[in-house]
């Protein structure tokens, strides 16, 4: 069986990317009280990972990574942000990738474009997760959604970079308001409590709170959500984009 055409016109791209950098993305969705992290399953080599890539010579890294999380997901105006530059002079063991493009049937020598040393930036991306399709890359037959707290083993040091994603979102969360971007359009007090009870990883007050989210002034009273159960139906909310923009002006 010949190597795939596509992949052989992706390892001979290597003068049209920058050299030794690269972008890694860590994609969060918010699904069944779950905090979920998307990951790519390399074909034949089983071998888990971040979806990411490389920067052409003519875009900025935060065009790389907009594009392929445009790839990866299927949804244009996702919320990105730069977290970390991850330097380090062994990363990870680069073998990973000389074994996955054997796989494939290319025997890649030592000095080979995509077997040296890379920086990677890490961005981390908040999805609406009913939105998303995973679309596997060329290298991949799945992409799929995992507990962030449950992940497999990734390849290089794509763990490092989910746990430094995590912890940039419970830092930013608060301050930066970013969470809604995990929330569909419209959502229920509980929902949102529930989504800062995941990623912070500890119980809120419920009283206090309703009472904090409210007093911020960017949430937006739509309806009530009638269930058909006796108990009195919870309000239904929306983010105000332009409360938050005129506080912060």
């Amino acid at each position: 069986m010949l190597p795939s055409e596509n992949i052989k016109d992706f390892l001979d791209q290597g003068p049209e990317y920058l050299p030794s950098v690269s972008v890694d993305c860590v994609i969060f969705g918010f699904h069944e009280q779950q905090l979920k992290v998307l990951l790519l399953e390399f074909k034949k080599t089983k071998a888990h990972a971040l979806p990411g890539g490389f920067v052409f010579k003519n875009e900025s890294t935060a065009e790389a990574a907009k594009r392929i999380l445009w790839e990866r997901t299927g949804v244009k105006d996702i919320y990105l942000e730069q977290f970390y530059t991850f330097g380090e002079p062994n990363r990870g063991n680069w073998d990973v990738h000389k074994a996955t493009m054997a796989s494939h049937g290319f025997d890649l020598t030592k000095e080979h474009w995509l077997l040296q040393r890379f920086i990677t930036i890490g961005y981390y991306a908040l999805v609406d997760f009913s939105k998303v399709k995973p679309t596997p890359d060329i290298f991949s037959d799945v992409g799929d959604w995992y507990d962030v707290h449950d992940t497999p083993p990734l390849i290089l040091d794509h763990n490092r970079i989910v746990a430094k994603a995590l912890e940039t979102l419970r830092l930013t969360i608060d301050h930066k308001l970013v969470g809604f971007n995990l929330l569909s359009e419209t959502f229920t007090m509980n929902e949102l409590q529930s989504l800062y009870e995941t990623v912070l990883d500890k119980k809120l007050l419920r009283a206090n709170f309703q009472r904090k989210m409210l007093n911020l002034g960017i949430l937006e009273r739509v309806k009530k959500k009638f269930t058909g159960k006796a108990h009195k139906p919870p309000f239904v909310y929306r983010f105000n984009a332009e409360a938050l923009d005129k506080q912060n002006s």
